[in-house]
């Protein structure tokens, strides 16, 4: 470029190839990049190494960058009264190359992909060298309207490498795709499998809280079994234990007393119970009642009533709504 075109001002220069594309041809990626009031462009140290296969940016600079190619991104802002971009990626510290600092990094990458770049550089010197200076070709289509930006041909060698890079692009979209499909599916399988095997271990627990209650009911009607069995046994062996008079309070508590040994608490329990089997003819209080009335436990209230029809004092027969039992006297 001469030196009248050195100072055109920045709304009237026009680069000959889009920078993006020369970037992407040169490290084949899109990289991070900052562009100057002067047109002047810079690009994260970072991510150019990144990129290209530096481990080590900061020796990577500094084997192959000029101090004049790398800046501290405080420095190049500052330089032209601007603030630090907004973003995590943006710090003060950030170390950042001109757009010759990043060739000078390609031109030092091992990678294959960047052959075809270094292979243009090459030309582009070997040209100016034989013939003084390099021009890119013109477009066939010209500007129609005066003034307007010349259209410049890409380099051939930039072209391919674009073209190649951008279809390796696609492929690794497709098969990022297919993969995120093969997950999704994958995921959806799993779903499915844990709602069944919650419906099977819904299923096992409604069976285990059904045997539970057939076990319970089982138990009951067993202990009524042998309540009523314990009850036949007695008057067999004791005849004459059923009342041949109707009874009274008094005559219920007197034959009890000649059945067993009363002791204080059966005695309690017979003293609150005999009256409601006199006139009612039957038991239904629960034990709960009976122990508040007698101060004593339920369970022991229970162990009561278990020695009254042991001796054949009190038989069950039938049981309430909730399940309770019902007593009367043999004679019932």
């Amino acid at each position: 470029m001469n030196e009248p075109s050195k100072r055109k001002s920045s709304t009237e220069r026009h680069e000959a190839i889009d920078v993006s594309d020369f970037v992407y041809a040169a490290t084949g990626a899109r990289v991070r990049r900052l562009t100057m009031p002067d047109g002047k462009h810079w690009f994260p140290a970072v991510d150019v190494c990144k990129e290209l296969g530096h481990t080590n940016s900061r020796k990577a600079l500094a084997d192959h960058v000029p101090d004049g190619h790398r800046e501290m991104l405080e420095t190049v802002t500052g330089g032209y009264g601007l603030s630090i971009p907004a973003g995590r990626g943006w710090r003060r510290d950030l170390h950042v190359i001109s757009l010759q600092g990043l060739i000078l990094l390609v031109n030092a990458c091992t990678k294959s992909a960047c052959a075809p770049f270094k292979q243009w550089v090459a030309e582009v010197i070997e040209t100016v060298q034989h013939e003084g200076s390099y021009s890119l070709d013109k477009a066939e289509v010209q500007p129609a309207e005066p003034g307007a930006p010349v259209a410049y041909a890409m380099p051939e060698q930039v072209a391919e490498a674009i073209v190649r890079l951008e279809a390796h692009n696609l492929r690794l979209d497709e098969e990022l795709a297919g993969g995120q499909r093969e997950a999704i599916a994958l995921q959806k399988e799993m779903l499915t499998a844990h709602q069944d095997a919650l419906a099977v271990q819904q299923a096992t627990l409604a069976v285990q809280q059904a045997t539970l209650a057939v076990q319970q009911a089982m138990v009951r009607a067993m202990e009524r079994i042998a309540d009523r069995f314990d009850t036949l046994v007695l008057e067999r062996r004791t005849p004459g234990t059923a009342f041949t008079a109707p009874p009274t309070t008094e005559s219920v508590l007197a034959h009890w007393r000649e059945r067993l040994s009363v002791t204080e608490d059966v005695w309690a329990v017979a003293v609150v119970i005999a009256p409601v089997l006199v006139e009612q003819g039957e038991l239904r209080e629960p034990l709960e009642s009976i122990a508040a009335r007698t101060g004593l436990s339920v369970h022991r209230v229970n162990e009561c009533l278990r020695l009254l029809r042991k001796h054949a004092c009190i038989r069950p027969r039938g049981g309430t709504e909730d399940g309770a039992p019902v007593y009367v006297l043999p004679q019932a």
